[in-house]
């Protein structure tokens, strides 16, 4: 298949570009580098740099003859979402309507859209949490992502564009930005490996669902598989179920570095829920898709590949 991925010069989206290629499909990515990394695109992977939000994207889709389109591109940073609600539904959702707009003009037959089970439901009534638990976000991140949701039925009543969407945990893994105010196990770790003590909002006993980048991979390809009419219009939950606290994310992380410092903690952020983890039962059963790599194993990866571009 001919598969556009937005975001895929970013962590996950090049990450799922791989698996792609390696699948055998012809992968095109769309990114504004603004926080991808050229470097992050294979060889062999068609590197589009454009902004979801401009013509030229619509055009390109409009024009490209895709099968599938794999929305990641957004602004993805929580605490951003609340100092500039207006930039995140900027991108967010008006970003996405371009591209949904085009993907009916280009006859795409599947959108499949990275939504977030991290921040859609609020601070949970229950953990580990289903795809029908109530939706109460609280930051504009969450709002703006869910809002998208809406607009996939709406197209797919109106126009029948296929989508299919992917609820995400706390995912982490090899390209993950540690520069950013997202992605705690990345940042922890090159801070230890910089020999520099990160901060911990909170008590550090925050819970949160961590699957590696691959494994969420494999639920994006599982999604793209055309023959499969019975997962349309479907929302997964893509986790382990569990959830892992900050203190025992840093303590594995530290042992991995092999640092003797320890972190400091500051006061808890008002827009950070408190504890959370998804119910991978539907995606188990129907879309065939369950995580693999344990946390202990992910982290050493992710450990092993932030000391190898330090060290270079």
């Amino acid at each position: 298949m001919k598969i556009l991925i937005t975001g895929g010069a970013g962590f996950i989206g090049s990450n799922i570009a791989d698996t792609l290629k390696e699948a055998g499909h012809s992968v095109h990515v769309l990114d504004d580098l603004s926080t991808g990394f050229r470097d992050n695109v294979s060889d062999g992977i068609t590197l589009h740099e454009l902004d979801v939000r401009s013509e030229d994207a619509a055009r390109l889709i409009e024009n490209g003859d895709f099968d599938i389109v794999c929305h990641h591109a957004a602004q993805m940073d929580v605490r951003r979402s609340v100092r500039e609600p207006q930039f995140d539904a900027d991108v967010n959702i008006k970003g996405t309507l371009n591209i949904l707009e085009a993907a009916v003009k280009g006859k795409v037959k599947r959108v499949v859209y990275a939504s977030t089970g991290g921040a859609v439901y609020g601070e949970p009534q229950y953990i580990p949490v289903r795809e029908d638990h109530p939706i109460n976000p609280i930051c504009h991140y969450g709002i703006s992502k869910h809002t998208v949701e809406h607009y996939l039925y709406l197209y797919r009543y109106l126009y029948k564009l296929g989508y299919v969407v992917l609820r995400y945990p706390n995912v982490y893994g090899p390209r993950q930005n540690p520069y950013g105010e997202a992605g705690v196990t990345a940042i922890f770790t090159v801070k230890y490996l910089r020999g520099e003590a990160p901060v911990i909002n909170g008590d550090g006993q925050q819970l949160r669902d961590y699957v590696h980048v691959k494994d969420i991979a494999r639920a994006n390809l599982a999604a793209m598989d055309l023959s499969r009419s019975d997962i349309e219009g479907e929302i997964f939950n893509i986790g382990w179920g569990i959830g892992s606290s900050v203190e025992e994310l840093d303590r594995i992380i530290r042992g991995y570095t092999g640092t003797d410092l320890t972190p400091s903690y500051g006061p808890a952020l008002a827009e950070e829920i408190l504890k959370v983890s998804l119910d991978p039962s539907k995606a188990n059963s129907i879309l065939n898709w369950k995580a693999e790599i344990p946390i202990e194993e992910g982290l050493e990866d992710l450990v092993e590949y932030h000391r190898n571009r330090i060290t270079k």
